[in-house]
């Protein structure tokens, strides 16, 4: 049987069996403590590997479950890479929530770090995502772990939804003017230096992804041809989707400004969690609302169009495959039609 005991004002419960190291943690209700070494007996009763029971002893912290979740997914055809989303979505979890125990989560806690990521310039839907990546962390190491966790996401939803912090990818229609891309341009180079003013003119000129911006490198730009090899551009059918993307003129200047250091591999060597938050203070301090790093691939997607290329032509460039898609991300001007067609 388990031993539960008062200490001061806390209870701590201790788990004594032959063969296993003893356990034993303190709680703030005798409740919480009887729940826990009933819960522990039952998994050493199952047959729960050592280290299940150790991270269970401990009590597993969302940083824990961090490492344990990419342990399991490096055994898999889909390890999660350094320059991937979902790397980052478990980097803001891990560094808002890593300190707090994984059994221990309640609904308050996702508000609260929801409500501080948006302060970060967060929208609803990319913290509907985190909020998704956290439970699929949750549930899988879990089941890996022989662990029982709590199903909170799913309990602290309906909250999350009823106060805007979490909420569906809505088709945005938000383009910078040009006024706000050059105050951003200056703001960028006056602080921040240089190489993050040209993310962001080059994000505009090619309506690449910041992750695509970051990856790409000297040796694959074709001078003679003006290409540039963009690898595992995002394609939810391919695994290995490597692009020669064409660099127009804007693109293709902004590129030749940057400069080649020996042994640089990297055209633009930046953090892509930097580039965002440098872009959400830019705009914050000019006063500019409701403006994300991503509204440059719209708006490049939409210049395209706006001097005369076909869908094909700007498909190349985007890598979209399908006018569907592609359809997302253009959002002409009703003013532009006066113009008339390019060329």
């Amino acid at each position: 049987m388990p031993s539960v005991i008062k200490v001061r004002d806390k209870w701590r419960a201790q788990v004594r069996r032959k063969g296993h190291a003893p356990q034993c943690r303190t709680f703030a209700k005798k409740s919480q403590a009887d729940k826990w070494a009933r819960e522990l007996e039952a998994a050493i009763d199952a047959g729960t590997p050592a280290q299940a029971l150790t991270a269970h002893g401990r009590g597993l912290t969302v940083a824990g479950v961090d490492h344990e979740y990419r342990k399991l997914r490096d055994g898999t055809a889909r390890p999660i890479g350094d320059a991937s989303n979902e790397h980052y979505m478990l980097r803001h979890l891990a560094r808002l929530l890593g300190d707090r125990a994984a059994a221990s989560l309640v609904p308050a806690d996702l508000v609260g770090y929801c409500k501080a990521r948006r302060d970060e310039g967060a929208g609803p839907y990319t913290l509907n995502m985190e909020m998704s990546k956290l439970g699929t962390a949750l549930r899988y190491v879990a089941a890996a772990l022989h662990l029982q966790l709590p199903s909170v996401v799913a309990d602290a939803r309906p909250l999350l939804a009823h106060l805007g912090l979490i909420g569906g990818g809505g088709r945005r229609e938000r383009r910078p003017t040009e006024d706000e891309l050059t105050a951003i341009v200056a703001h960028l180079t006056a602080k921040r230096g240089q190489l993050y003013a040209d993310v962001v003119l080059f994000a505009v000129a090619t309506a690449m992804r910041r992750s695509e911006i970051a990856r790409i490198r000297w040796p694959d730009v074709d001078e003679a041809k003006r290409l540039v090899l963009v690898r595992g551009r995002k394609d939810p059918r391919r695994k290995d989707n490597d692009q020669w993307v064409p660099l127009l003129p804007a693109a293709w200047e902004v590129l030749q400004e940057q400069p080649r250091e020996a042994g640089a591999v990297r055209i633009f060597p930046v953090d892509l969690s930097t580039v965002s938050k440098y872009f959400t203070w830019a705009c914050r301090e000019l006063g500019i609302p409701d403006l994300h790093f991503h509204d440059l691939r719209h708006e490049g997607t939409s210049r395209l169009f706006e001097e005369g290329f076909g869908i094909q032509q700007v498909a190349l460039v985007t890598g979209h495959r399908d006018w569907r898609h592609l359809r997302r991300y253009t959002n002409l001007r009703p003013e532009d039609v006066h113009r008339g067609p390019a060329g």
